[in-house]
Formats: structure tokens, C-alpha cells, sequence
């Protein structure tokens, strides 16, 4: 096979699974990390895989990672936006610089590596591929950013999906539940952060709720689907003649979707009650 693939956020988790599965079918994989030790390990899972400096917020490195594509000379088939970081915490009290980092990573920085992919998708009627999440059709209590990211990412791939359906080019939405990855261990690395900077008036207001939440997300962990049922996803997006717009991919992300079909206040009572907020 004489294609490649870009895919972000592939140092560990999807991206990681990804890269390595598309190599292993024959194409080049350009993986997208974010240092040096994460570049040389990338590099030792296959042949195929050529690690690209690529932090989805940073502009000059996007272009760069267009410009090596480019010389590669091989004919891109697709682009993964896979990169992504879980943000947390009750909206009364999250500073706000936190809610701009997560719609700069999870949302801004993903269109921005399209903008610089697309000539390259254009020339050979390619796929774009965008990693979005359960979340991103029912909102839970204290995953507000986060949510708001993948809402956000749902309509710009609908918007794209329409916009360069004359090009030829298919754009493909995957929203898995929990999946077992490495982003439950920073999800809780940020829950420290986030307690650390929380004052005593919002931990008294929303403590009890967010333990709840927090004790939640460890069964979800548990619960995870494996990381190959989102990729076996990603590859038919990839591969297939028509490929699926979205595929929502286990039992929590399909019961999510019903949930969030409910009246607004019955669907609201039940969630909040899950967390214990009265």
C-alpha cells in the first residue's frame, strides 16, 4: 500500500492503537507527538510509523508537520484528529483559563491541523476522522468543559461533512464511551489539580458531589470498552466505500444517547441525582 495517514495525539491511548494498526496494514503513519522520548518510542512500534513533532496548538509545528507530509512524498489518504485532554471542575469556579485550554486543544487545534492537511486530503478525495466522545451528546455535571469540547467538535464535523462533501472528501465522527486509555490517569492527575485550586466555600457547595463523580469515573475505567473497538472504527472510516458519518460505540455511549433524548427536567433529575446533587 502506498498511502499515509496522519494521525495526533498518538503517543499513548487511541492515537497510539491507531498508529500502530494502520502501519501494520500497510500504510505510512505519520504520528504526532508532542517530545523527544515520546517520538523515539513511537518510532520503535513499526516500520511504518514516522513520528512528527505536532502540539495541536502550536501553529508553526502544524505547518511543519504539513511541509513534512508533503515531502514524503506519499499520497495522504487520511488525518485521525485524535489529540485531546480532559478538563474538570463545577463552572461556578473553574478559572476560565482552563475552559480556553480545553476549546484550544480539543476543538481550535483540531480544525487548524484540518485547515493545513486539507490540500493534501483534496488531491486524493481523502477521509477526515475526528475522535469525539459520548460526551459529546449528553452533558454530566462538573464535565461541563469538557463536554463543550466535543458538542463543539460534533458541529464542526457536520459543518465539514457538508462543506467538502463535492470535494470527495468523507468526514467521519467516532464517539466511543469509556475506553480503557491512559486519559482516566490524566483525567485524575487533573482532579488533584482542580481540588488543589478550588476554594473551601466551592468544596463545601460541590465536595461531596465531585467525590461521587470522581469515584464514578474509576468503575468507568474499569468498565472501558478496549482501545480496538475504537480503532477497528477508525480503520473502516478509513477504509470503507462509504464510510459511517458517526459511530457511536458502546453500551454507555448508546445509553447516553437515549438519555439525552429525554424531556429536559426528567433527564436532568436523573443525572443529577447519579451524582448526588439535589
Amino acid at each position: 500500500m502506498n498511502e499515509a495517514v496522519v494521525v495526533t495525539g498518538a503517543s499513548s491511548g487511541i492515537g497510539e492503537d491507531v498508529a500502530r494498526t494502520l502501519a501494520g496494514r500497510g500504510y505510512v503513519v505519520y504520528a504526532g507527538v508532542r517530545n523527544d522520548a515520546d517520538a523515539a518510542r513511537v518510532a520503535t512500534l513499526h516500520a511504518g510509523i514516522r513520528p512528527v513533532m505536532l502540539d495541536v496548538t502550536d501553529g508553526a509545528q502544524i505547518a511543519a508537520a504539513a511541509q513534512t507530509v508533503a515531502a514524503g512524498g506519499v499520497p495522504l489518504r487520511a488525518l485521525v484528529n485524535n489529540a485531546g485532554v480532559p478538563v474538570a471542575g463545577p463552572l461556578e469556579y473553574l478559572p476560565v483559563e482552563e475552559l480556553r485550554r480545553q476549546l484550544e486543544i480539543n476543538v481550535v487545534g483540531q480544525l487548524a491541523v484540518t485547515q493545513a492537511m486539507l490540500p493534501l486530503l483534496r488531491a486524493t478525495r481523502g477521509r477526515l476522522v475526528f475522535i469525539g466522545s459520548a460526551s459529546g451528546r449528553i452533558t454530566a455535571p462538573f464535565l461541563g468543559p469538557y463536554s463543550a469540547s466535543k458538542f463543539a467538535l460534533r458541529a464542526l464535523t457536520d459543518a465539514l461533512r457538508i462543506e467538502l462533501g463535492s470535494a470527495g472528501i468523507a468526514v467521519s465522527l467516532i464517539e466511543p464511551g469509556s475506553v480503557q486509555t491512559p486519559i482516566w490517569r490524566k483525567g485524575r492527575e487533573s482532579r488533584e489539580r482542580l481540588l488543589a485550586r478550588l476554594s473551601p466555600e466551592a468544596l463545601e457547595r460541590y465536595g461531596d458531589a465531585l467525590d461521587k463523580l470522581f469515584a464514578a469515573t474509576v468503575q468507568e475505567e474499569k468498565r472501558g470498552m478496549p482501545v480496538e473497538t475504537v480503532t477497528n472504527a477508525v480503520v473502516a472510516a478509513i477504509t470503507a466505500k462509504h464510510p459511517r458519518p458517526n459511530a457511536i460505540l458502546g453500551a454507555s455511549a448508546k445509553a447516553g444517547n437515549v438519555l439525552a433524548m429525554l424531556p429536559i427536567r426528567l433527564r436532568d433529575r436523573a443525572i443529577r441525582a447519579s451524582v448526588g446533587l439535589r
